[in-house]
């Protein structure tokens, strides 16, 4: 059986957000809101929770997973950025952006793409989301939480309570949000590709 914290939108819990941290680290899965729909995530270390993940997701080790960071300065140890992306990054995020870039060595092969080493890379607009980053200190593994035979984004909490409360170890309950998914850009190959058109303004990177 899962716990199910409820965390104010705007100011989220302090202790609320230690315990679900400590979870975390304990190996848990967790379900928590961004600026586009619910996630869902691990330590970026822990195998089997990423396992029980993709189980979850129905999806295989191709999947292009992406590190929810708190900053640029955390973005930058884990990816490789160029300053022309570094710019256009930073004045777009926080906010509802996948960007691929090259995986540096800190992001575990597992999570990488196999064939090309690029690692999705995310800075959500979302108060809970930063609160959760900040107080973990690393990146979250994470992917956008569509359940199986779904196509958008979960959006309310207590569906997804009656669905994975006993298949993860904790759903953050903070507030009913959008479907829409996030816009993803890949700027691995020097470029910027659209992969995506989601809620982000695409016009900064065309």
């Amino acid at each position: 059986m899962s716990q199910f914290f409820y965390i104010h939108p705007e100011n989220p819990q302090v202790r609320l957000i230690k315990q679900a941290c400590e979870l975390i680290h304990q190996g848990a899965v967790v379900v928590y809101p961004t600026d586009s729909g619910y996630s869902i995530g691990c330590h970026m270390n822990d195998k089997a929770a990423l396992e029980q993940l993709c189980r979850i997701r129905q999806i295989d080790k191709d999947h292009n997973f992406t590190l929810m960071c708190r900053d640029m300065s955390e973005l930058s140890e884990y990816a490789r950025v160029d300053n022309t992306a570094f710019r256009m990054i930073k004045n777009n995020t926080p906010g509802p952006y996948t960007f691929i870039l090259k995986a540096t060595k800190e992001v575990p092969k597992r999570l990488q793409n196999p064939k090309r080493r690029t690692i999705g890379i995310r800075i959500p607009d979302n108060k809970i989301a930063l609160a959760l980053l900040e107080e973990l200190g690393e990146p979250l593994m994470s992917t956008t939480l569509i359940l199986p035979g779904a196509l958008i984004a979960e959006s309310n909490p207590d569906d997804i309570r009656d669905e994975l409360e006993k298949q993860v170890g904790l759903i953050i309950h903070g507030g009913f949000l959008g479907e829409q998914p996030t816009t993803v850009i890949d700027m691995s190959e020097g470029e910027n590709t659209i992969i995506r058109e989601g809620s982000g303004d695409t016009s900064p990177f065309v």
